[in-house]
């Protein structure tokens, strides 16, 4: 007979309701619970808070909410508080029951300002040491790359500075001497000429051959064991890549408290200083040059490369093909090289001319003062196990900025550098817990798998003539899963 529902009807009262049982054992969220420990914020904010007034929202439970805002990558923080009540898994995450009162959206915005940026982070490294102390960190190598991410801001709120400067307002004249006056930490953009009013730490930045938007840039360190992501910073879109190496490198190490042997990047970060402090530093700098990326490019085209010079160290001048002898110039203390060129006319009735050079002074090579320590990583950076590496960074970095994007990356929720420096922290912090949990998992079924040789050494027809019901009886007492004591022929 077909069953027909009654009309709802509300109770009073609920008897012999528990939400912890209404979550099931294998849900992310709990899983999270049993790795995370989420009361060290009351030490780390306590000096925010002051002795007397209302009684606030546990920290804790705001920063379970922040967590959920990305992990579920909700669209808003209205849509966030407005949610929980009405799933039961959220109420239990945050410690709630049905009718506890859910706090209001403005909370959220008042700790972030309360906090600061050092809370977020604080967290992210905790997790990082985490995920060390699991085994899930080797260390002695790292994969660095960055990634554009759109600002919380229109196109349409760019103005020019230049233009604009005989007319602008009192209130944009502070504004502009707010942006002069940013810490020496913020990386300031390159383009200096324009600015956003609606969110002056973006920078105007073009992607490959796409439109020129408003953007930042995270610099992410991934160690290969695992993927962990080690280091990570924020900086306007118009930062340049190689500029950040080294600091990914030093957040690396403190964070992790490894040596790094070895670090893998692409191109962009192949300029000379990154491998000149990659030498100072002892590491192996797996980096393609810049340099050689755009060998045979542009005005270079069907030019002789600077391979084709020989150099002479015992009289400190280059020969050219066509038997020439290039003496050192002139030196430029900025960029520390010398520069050699021949002796004035020689490259004006040369028949190799055309092949050489298009300047109308001649042929010139530079020559860094510290080429001999250049020279020894530019080899490195081509060897077999630099160009596995390269293969592999390609995949890896991709793939960890992939796993981000479920969680709201591309795109930032908020304006100002300081808030974008929050959601990068949550959103790595978020990746790391999930190579946690991953990892757990895994460490588990490992150890199931090495019960049944144990078992079949010592007496594997004993366990042929165990019943079912005595299987049962040793995985009560052992809490093995049955399959841990399957038989085979």
């Amino acid at each position: 007979m077909m069953g027909k529902q009654a009309d709802y009807q509300h109770k009073m009262f609920i008897a012999g309701f528990n939400l912890d049982k209404r979550i099931r054992s294998d849900h992310l969220l709990r899983k999270i619970s049993e790795q995370i420990d989420f009361d060290f914020i009351y030490k780390e904010v306590k000096d925010a808070y002051g002795k007397n007034g209302n009684v606030s929202v546990p920290p804790p439970v705001i920063l379970k909410i922040m967590l959920l805002l990305m992990l579920y990558n909700v669209r808003s923080e209205r849509e966030l508080i407005d949610t929980i009540p009405e799933r039961l898994d959220w109420l239990w995450f945050l410690g709630y029951d049905l009718n506890d009162e859910i706090p209001n959206h403005s909370v959220l915005s008042k700790a972030r300002s309360r906090w600061g940026v050092e809370i977020f982070k604080s967290f992210f490294e905790r997790i990082v040491w985490q995920c060390v102390e699991s085994g899930l960190v080797n260390g002695n190598k790292l994969f660095v790359d960055a990634s554009l991410i759109d600002a919380n801001a229109s196109n349409n709120s760019v103005i020019d500075k230049e233009t604009l400067k005989k007319h602008l307002k009192q209130g944009y004249q502070t504004l502009e001497e707010r942006l002069d006056d940013l810490g020496t930490e913020k990386v300031k953009p390159a383009n200096e000429r324009f600015t956003s009013t609606t969110d002056p730490d973006a920078s105007v930045t073009r992607q490959f051959h796409g439109k020129s938007k408003l953007r930042y840039k995270t610099h992410r360190a991934v160690d290969p064991k695992h993927e962990v992501i080690t280091a990570t910073k924020i900086t306007p879109g118009s930062v340049d890549d190689g500029h950040m190496l080294k600091a990914m490198i030093e957040e690396h190490q403190q964070n992790t408290q490894r040596q790094v042997d070895t670090v893998a990047a692409d191109q962009k970060y192949g300029s000379i200083d990154n491998y000149l402090q990659c030498y100072d530093l002892g590491i192996k700098a797996h980096i393609p040059s810049v340099e050689d990326a755009h060998k045979g490019l542009g005005t270079k085209k069907d030019i002789f490369p600077k391979e084709a010079f020989q150099y002479e160290a015992k009289t400190d001048t280059y020969i050219c093909p066509a038997g020439e002898v290039l003496r050192k110039h002139h030196y430029f203390e900025k960029r520390r090289h010398y520069e050699y060129q021949t002796a004035r006319g020689i490259c004006a009735g040369c028949d190799l001319r055309e092949r050489c050079t298009r300047s109308k002074t001649g042929r010139t090579l530079k020559r860094h003062i510290r080429q001999a320590e250049l020279t020894s990583m530019l080899k490195q950076a081509k060897s077999k196990t630099a160009l596995k590496d390269l293969k592999t960074r390609q995949h890896l970095s991709e793939r960890s900025f992939a796993r981000s994007t479920r969680y709201g990356f591309k795109r930032a929720r908020w304006r100002r550098l300081w808030r974008m420096e929050i959601q990068d922290y949550l959103i790595a912090a978020i990746e790391n817990i999930s190579i946690l949990i991953r990892h757990s998992k895994a460490k588990l079924s490992k150890n199931m798998i090495h019960v049944v040789p144990k078992v079949r050494k010592q007496s594997w027809g004993t366990l042929q003539r165990l019943t079912r019901g005595a299987i049962l009886r040793i995985k009560e007492l052992f809490s093995l899963p049955i399959s841990c004591f399957m038989y085979t022929k």
